[in-house]
């Protein structure tokens, strides 16, 4: 949770997939003595973390309970499906859900997808984990569909991947408790939307006071009084631009306008 005033600090949680190091980089650039420290949780996790205030806010997977949570979407994820490298489906580009039903589909207890139907052919038992069932797509027994993000995450030389077309996807957002947006989530709200240094915060930006006549003297500056420079010579009269010769006064001696007599 965020610590006391005296010594602030910034709880981000994160999901499985999710790499978080350029938001935190950035961070640590514009707050630097405000440590951020990260929380890994599972997708399951995440909710109930945020919700009992052991995480600031948390980079997690939707949905989430709107009429606790806010979440700002960020993207929206590709599906893939796993298979060994040898596998007829690596030589398309891509595959749809009928291109598997002939095949085993794992579906792991911590799975994203949220599947209503799955494709394919049932294993004989889920397993616990994304990471156990790469294992098994690995042993030959069958085939894992997730989100791209998680196939990177658990690459193996002897594994690969192809898009599924037509496939449930997972979306990544932003998310916190709706009834604890502190000052330093608005922080981290500006800095993943992208806001410059400037306007990062929510908050008002304080506003920068005059400088006093002492402080514009040392800069080289006469003093303001109501908007306008005080003292100095005052501007020449009569539009006279400066430099210039005043025309000559009525009288004075100048050619007579004759030609000049030869000698």
């Amino acid at each position: 949770m965020t610590g006391s005033p005296d010594s602030p600090s910034f709880r981000l949680a994160y999901v499985p997939g999710v790499t978080p190091a350029k938001w935190v980089r950035t961070w640590t650039e514009r707050l630097p003595d405000v440590p951020l420290t990260l929380l890994q949780v599972t997708a399951a996790e995440a909710s109930d973390v945020l919700r009992d205030g052991a995480a600031d806010a948390g980079f997690v997977r939707l949905p989430v309970d709107r009429t606790v949570f806010s979440a700002i979407p960020l993207y929206t994820e590709t599906t893939v499906v796993v298979v060994p490298k040898d596998h007829v489906v690596t030589a398309a580009e891509e595959v749809s859900l009928d291109d598997l039903v002939d095949e085993v589909v794992l579906h792991p207890l911590d799975d994203v997808l949220g599947w209503q139907s799955l494709p394919g052919q049932p294993a004989f038992e889920r397993p616990a984990t994304t990471a156990d069932a790469i294992e098994l797509v690995a042993a030959g027994v069958g085939v894992l569909i997730v989100p791209q993000s998680l196939a990177r995450l658990h690459h193996r030389r002897d594994l690969t991947y192809r898009p599924v077309v037509d496939a449930p996807q997972s979306s990544v957002a932003l998310s916190w408790p709706e009834d604890a947006t502190t000052d330093l989530v608005e922080d981290f709200i500006g800095i993943v939307r992208g806001r410059t240094v400037n306007s990062t915060r929510g908050r008002t930006q304080p506003q920068p006071q005059p400088k006093s006549q002492t402080e514009q003297k040392r800069e080289g500056r006469k003093p303001t009084t109501g908007g306008k420079p005080t003292g100095g010579r005052a501007k020449p009269s009569g539009g006279t631009a400066r430099g210039r010769s005043a025309a000559p006064k009525s009288g004075g001696r100048r050619g007579t306008g004759k030609p000049r007599r030869r000698s």
